[in-house]
């Protein structure tokens, strides 16, 4: 017992980095770049050529197949009113995500509130976009071009991320089930419970700084530069999700 106490001691300890710990991001904190949202409801058909590769299906309410998407295989669609649509997709028969467009009275705004069930929490969030131009005439009042201008809600499942140091590398967790433990290696580690099977990896730029890539169906998918202030109490994070043509900022706290 000696000796195995004596060799537990000798052993370096594992140094924290600024990263290590529960950081929180602050919706009003967050801003998005000069990308657009480009949906439409126009004669019984629902689109979003903002998705890559873009979604086009019958608005009746139905599964709809959907090809070439990591988190869904389906989508249903249909107007739940004459100023909202709602969307629905699913993987092998399972909802992985409950959507709900609304525009306002004065059809300027529009407000995109998302139930993402494809993890073991739901992670929910509302953004709100402004009108840049308008459908289809005649089509649904949701159709048109619209840029996200800020986020009004995010339940903690959708804003809470665990990082912890390990050797040459970092592990994270979230509240919704996800994680990984990759190296600063370059190198595509498995992220468990993602249901579009994805990879990630990781490059140290400098102690306060690491470059997070995600990979789905081979192709990257999502792209985050991670920077911890030299206090250690904020990181800022710039981020583009290029499944979605989206991108912008936002900022997390510490927590412990």
């Amino acid at each position: 017992m000696k000796a195995l106490c004596a060799l537990l001691v000798s052993l370096p300890a594992l140094a924290a980095t600024p990263f290590d710990g529960t950081w929180v991001s602050k919706p009003d904190a967050a801003s998005f770049g000069n990308v657009l949202r480009i949906v439409s409801l126009d004669k019984g058909v629902w689109s979003n050529e903002s998705l890559v590769p873009p979604t086009k299906v019958k608005a009746d309410g139905t599964d709809q197949p959907d090809s070439g998407h990591a988190s869904w295989d389906t989508v249903a669609a249909k107007a739940v009113g004459p100023d909202a649509v709602q969307v629905i997709t699913k993987k092998a028969g399972k909802t992985t995500a409950e959507l709900l467009y609304t525009v306002s009275a004065d059809g300027k705004t529009m407000t995109w509130k998302i139930n993402d069930l494809s993890g073991t929490t739901p992670a929910t969030m509302e953004v709100v976009f402004a009108r840049v131009a308008s459908g289809p005439a005649g089509s649904h009042p949701v159709s048109g071009s619209w840029q996200p201008k800020k986020i009004t809600e995010s339940n903690a499942a959708n804003n809470t991320v665990t990082y912890r140091s390990t050797p040459d590398g970092l592990s994270m967790s979230s509240p919704t089930g996800t994680g990984y433990d990759a190296k600063f290696d370059g190198k595509d580690s498995p992220v468990t419970g993602d249901i579009g099977g994805a990879v990630v990896s990781l490059k140290k730029v400098n102690a306060n700084t690491v470059v997070e890539t995600y990979k789905r169906m081979g192709k990257t998918s999502d792209i985050s530069t991670m920077t911890v202030a030299p206090d250690g109490k904020t990181m800022k994070v710039d981020w583009e999700a290029r499944d979605s043509h989206l991108k912008g900022t936002m900022v997390l706290e510490k927590a412990k």
